[in-house]
């Protein structure tokens, strides 16, 4: 057990060390919109696949919470949807935060593989 993990240790520590230096801009990216503009201008420098896939998970998300912000505005079945999606965008949230955190590249719970095909230019 310990050899194969010294050996994949051994053949990935570039890719260790890629998805060590994307993992912090993957977490800023989760934090508000600001976080997420900062997030995108540092990777701008250098490309990192880990945090540009953060990115464009968190972008999804703020798009929803725009979209779901705007359905906010009609009466009654328009606040019955935000509010649902409120709690719903907030668990998708801590998701990719954790995965963020555990250096995970797993998409978001329900509209994750969207924002894969959505964004997967950024």
């Amino acid at each position: 057990m310990e050899n194969t993990e010294n050996a994949i240790e051994g053949t990935g520590s570039k890719n260790v060390e890629v998805v060590k230096e994307g993992k912090n801009i993957a977490i800023i990216s989760y934090v508000t919109v600001v976080g997420l503009i900062i997030a995108f201008v540092m990777n701008n420098d250098k490309k990192s696949k880990f945090a540009s896939y953060h990115i464009s998970q968190s972008l999804g998300l703020a798009l929803t919470a725009i979209a779901i912000g705007i359905l906010g505005i009609i009466p009654i079945l328009g606040w019955i949807i935000n509010i649902v999606g409120i709690f719903v965008l907030l668990y998708m949230w801590i998701v990719g935060l954790i995965n963020a955190i555990n250096e995970k590249q797993k998409p978001l719970p329900i509209l994750g593989k969207k924002y894969e095909v959505w964004f997967k230019n950024i």
